[in-house]
């Protein structure tokens, strides 16, 4: 059956803890689709891969092709997934007024019965590169943490090791997404972001575009006025190397 597209009200947030604390947390709002049910019945009030408030543009995912669950298929397939035969929904933020930056955009692939068969944690860094870390295996559930080895460069104050360890929880009326980076001494940075599902439609896409005018703006404004907190502070500067070879990280 058919389920409809969502949308979560809610916070992202960020907590450096070393070498000194550092933390921030605003509101926002993120898409929560169910791609699979979406090809075969689009709906309206989402505008796909055309100008709206609030868009969604499958050339922002993948390999920037214009059908971004194809990909993702492809992908489940080449790493020999191949029971993820339930609704795949992506969490992702949307475009606002056509612009778009996505830090991390989660897919969620399930089994028929429901089940958690992958998780692809999409990473995009301010250099306009992108890496994912795909999660899967026999204890991949919600509310579990899992483990991936940091391979690719996100900001210039974090080294390019140590791990992420992620936790996702999920309910009918909430979403959740943690990410956190370990290195050598234990827990660097806490990340996250949470949201109240509510049903996409005309009223909830009103409430997102004048409740937080500009959000896609506001997340770049507020990625480099932390950055310059964090350089006042005299965090050590790190130089980007080269990104990562292969595409995904398992």
């Amino acid at each position: 059956m058919s389920v409809p597209p969502l949308i979560g009200f809610g916070h992202i947030w960020h907590r450096r803890l070393r070498p000194v604390e550092h933390a921030f947390r605003y509101p926002g709002y993120f898409l929560l689709l169910p791609m699979r049910s979406l090809r075969e019945h689009p709906v309206a009030v989402l505008r796909r891969n055309r100008r709206g408030w609030l868009s969604f543009h499958d050339s922002d995912h993948g390999d920037g092709s214009c059908d971004s669950l194809a990909w993702f298929e492809k992908l489940l397939q080449d790493e020999g997934i191949r029971d993820a035969d339930g609704e795949i929904w992506l969490h992702t933020f949307p475009r606002v007024l056509g612009y778009a930056f996505k830090p991390v955009s989660f897919w969620y692939a399930h089994r028929a019965d429901g089940s958690l068969a992958a998780i692809l944690a999409e990473v995009n860094n301010t250099f306009g590169e992108r890496h994912a870390y795909l999660l899967a295996g026999p204890q991949l559930a919600w509310d579990c943490e899992h483990v991936a080895h940091k391979c690719f460069h996100v900001s210039p104050f974090c080294e390019t090791q140590g791990e992420y360890r992620f936790r996702f929880k999920r309910s009918e009326s909430t979403n959740l997404a943690l990410v956190d980076l370990y290195d050598e001494t234990g827990p660097l940075l806490r990340t996250g972001v949470e949201g109240t599902l509510h049903r996409l439609n005309t009223s909830t896409v009103r409430q997102a575009f004048f409740g937080t005018p500009l959000m896609t703006l506001g997340v770049i404004f507020h990625i480099h006025w932390q950055a310059l907190r964090l350089w006042a502070k005299r965090l050590p500067f790190h130089r980007k190397p080269p990104a990562p070879k292969r595409f995904v990280t398992r």
